[in-house]
Formats: structure tokens, sequence, C-alpha cells
């Protein structure tokens, strides 16, 4: 009965911080701000929906899918976020004066 409690507030608290996360996508201005949105609360919220899952099927083998779901994510995501950054900054679409230290100039 408390897993199943736990794993419907980690669920709604999942699916609260993705629509965060989509919210910023849509809302923020420049670039670097949207792959902030995308990346942060995106994954932490992909985290507590799969934990809110794992909490309630609790099989063996649905819990291995859930791991390695989880693994792919928190690999991939730091991945994206730097290639889009960084495609964004070749394409000239970072506003250069938003950065605090902008590291790549002499290059």
């Amino acid at each position: 009965m408390v897993a199943d409690w736990l794993g419907a507030v980690s669920l709604v608290a999942g699916a609260l911080l993705s629509l965060a996360a989509a919210i910023g996508v849509l809302r923020f201005p420049d670039t670097l701000s949207r792959m902030h949105a995308a990346t942060k609360p995106q994954v932490l919220g992909v985290l507590l929906l799969l934990l809110g899952l794992s909490l309630r099927l609790r099989t063996l083998a649905d819990l291995g899918m859930v791991v390695l779901v989880g693994i792919f994510q928190l690999a991939t995501a730091p991945v994206a976020a730097q290639m889009i950054g960084r495609a964004a900054y070749r394409a000239g679409r970072v506003d250069r004066r938003l950065l605090d230290a902008d590291e790549l100039a002499e290059r």
C-alpha cells in the first residue's frame, strides 16, 4: 500500500517536472535557456516517472527495463544538450551578451 502511494506521488511529480520542462522550452527566449529547460527538469521528471513506474509494477523484467531506460536517459541527455549548444554557438544563434565567459571566442 505504501509503495503504491509513493509510486503515485513519484508519477505526479515526474509529470509536473516534465510539464515544467515543456513550458520552459516554449517560453524561454534564447537557445541556451531552452536547452537548459529541455535537459535538467526533463531528466529528473523522467527519472521520477520511472521510479513511480517501478514502484507500481514490481516485476523483475519490468524493473530491468526501467533501469535500462533510466541509464540511457542519463547517458544521452547531457550529450544531446552539448551538441545542441555547440550547433547553436557555431550557427551564431547564441546571444553573446548573455554569456559570462566565452571560452570559444578565440577559436
